[in-house]
């Protein structure tokens, strides 16, 4: 049955206990996606679904071409999706979500985007923009104002083209007509998000106007958040499999594990829904939890993931199912990643590393290695080198964490070892592999890139000499017996 507003009482999955029709937006989330559908929205309907939050509804925001087939799939059925968890366990479950309930395109006209942005009721704006959407250089923590879009919303502040062009516009017209400030609050997976958020959003708005970048200073708010669930890109198997399953026919429904974790820092100046209702932790202090996601998930997923793709497997459940790459896993975050992590209230750090090892091996989400591959030159800057300058400052083994960034350099070349060629999703993709053309000159080459590695890593010539001979361990022998030499079999 086709999922709309039409149909919702007779589809037999869980629906929403609230009506929709009687819902107001508080929220603006720029960049709706399936992460965001599958956690800010899921917790927010939650919270509904118990009867509160009712004016807490999302109008989704698009600023990105892209972003149109969305919106196309979401109006067509009413702004209504499917949250289809996918899990080893039978009660995980599929419900329909109805707490997004419009979304708006940049390109369709800016101006209708910065009025809603500027309404009085609206309170938060959430982030889900990319690791690489914040316009930070990596390798010196500077805002990125060459940019061309950024060129464009400064000379062009009513027709903006990026978020940090219309949340600025939008802060000045609510400071200009006295309805206060909003929550910007990022919902991306980096260190410290509602740091470099605030930190983006006031260079970009002292480059414009130095009275306003004052006060958004003194207004606004950034809380910082770690946020975590696995959720793989949405294939035309799963649409065929939540509609002979369960009988719901959605253009775009959201996968994801059964796992849920949201951590947030209590720092909204307009207020917030009571998600501490529905299972998010707040807290002043944020920093031991994304250390811990950080490092241990995102880094462990990036030790796998490129190897893998190397010998051939095409989803995370694959890279587990072999001795190998599980045992090497397990040795990275027992041996170099977890002695880096402060203690973190309330957190069992061996039995979050098993909790890890079950979800990456949860074999009905399939979650894709190539979407995990993706964007590398973004990943690497938050999720690797901070513990590879960690293991070099205090003179620790260097060859596992060498190993992945050896195995990034030769899957780079667009190859594995079956002979299949494949594209690399990553926006510096050209350049990334005109770095691994040629094998004269390679480390200095890769591991010269600052935006992505720093001053350390190239100055460390244990580092240097580990990946250079880990690379050619992988070219000449393989994943397999470059593994066991490093495991020390």
């Amino acid at each position: 049955m086709k999922l709309n507003q039409h149909n919702l009482p007779r589809l037999a999955v869980a629906r929403p206990s609230y009506d929709p029709s009687q819902l107001r937006q508080g929220i603006v989330h720029i960049g709706v996606g399936g992460f965001h559908r599958a956690h800010q929205a899921a917790y927010t309907d939650a919270l509904m679904n118990l009867g509160e939050g009712l004016d807490w509804a999302i109008c989704g925001a698009g600023l990105r071409r892209e972003d149109r087939a969305m919106r196309d799939a979401l109006a067509a059925q009413d702004h209504l999706y499917t949250l289809f968890e996918l899990g080893d366990q039978p009660d995980t479950q599929v419900r329909v979500i109805a707490a997004i309930n419009g979304m708006l395109l940049a390109e369709d006209g800016a101006e209708a985007l910065l009025a809603k942005l500027a309404e009085p009721n609206i309170r938060i704006v959430s982030l889900t923009i990319t690791e690489g959407g914040y316009c930070i250089d990596d390798s010196t923590g500077e805002f990125r104002a060459d940019l061309p879009q950024i060129q464009h919303d400064l000379a062009n502040p009513q027709a903006p083209q990026s978020v940090f062009g219309f949340l600025c516009e939008a802060l000045r017209r609510r400071r200009e007509a006295g309805s206060g400030p909003f929550t910007v609050m990022s919902c991306d997976n980096l260190p410290h998000n509602g740091d470099v958020a605030r930190k983006a959003l006031l260079a970009f708005a002292h480059l414009q106007n130095h009275d306003l970048a004052r006060w958004i200073d003194g207004h606004v708010s950034f809380p910082n958040a770690m946020v975590d669930r696995i959720t793989p890109m949405t294939s035309p198997a799963h649409r065929q499999q939540l509609l002979e399953r369960h009988g719901v026919d959605d253009a775009w429904p959201v996968v994801c594990e059964p796992f849920l974790q949201w951590v947030v820092e209590d720092k909204f100046v307009s207020g917030r829904p009571a998600w501490e209702q529905v299972g998010v932790q707040f807290t002043d202090d944020v920093t031991p939890y994304e250390e811990m996601k950080i490092k241990l998930l995102n880094g462990s997923h990036l030790a796998l993931t490129y190897l893998g793709f190397l010998q051939g497997y095409r989803f995370v459940h694959e890279t587990l199912a072999d001795p190998l790459l599980r045992r090497y896993m397990h040795t990275f975050m027992d041996q170099d990643v977890t002695p880096q992590l402060a203690p973190v209230p309330g957190i069992d750090l061996t039995r979050y590393k098993h909790s890890l090892t079950e979800r990456f091996a949860n074999r009905a989400i399939a979650d894709q290695l190539e979407r995990v591959c993706s964007d590398g030159s973004s990943k690497f800057p938050k999720f690797i080198v901070p513990t590879a300058n960690r293991l070099i400052a205090d003179g620790k083994p260097l060859e596992r964490v060498a190993l992945v960034v050896a195995a990034w350099a030769l899957y780079l070349r667009g190859e594995d070892e079956q002979g299949t060629r494949y594209s690399i999703p990553d926006p510096r993709a050209a350049d990334c592999q005109a770095r691994v053309a040629q094998r004269d000159g390679l480390a200095a080459r890769v591991l010269g890139d600052e935006a992505i590695f720093g001053s350390a890593i190239p100055a460390s010539k244990a580092f240097v000499s580990a990946f250079e001979r880990l690379y050619d361990s992988l070219r000449e022998i393989g994943v397999s017996e470059t593994l066991r030499q490093v495991l020390g079999d």
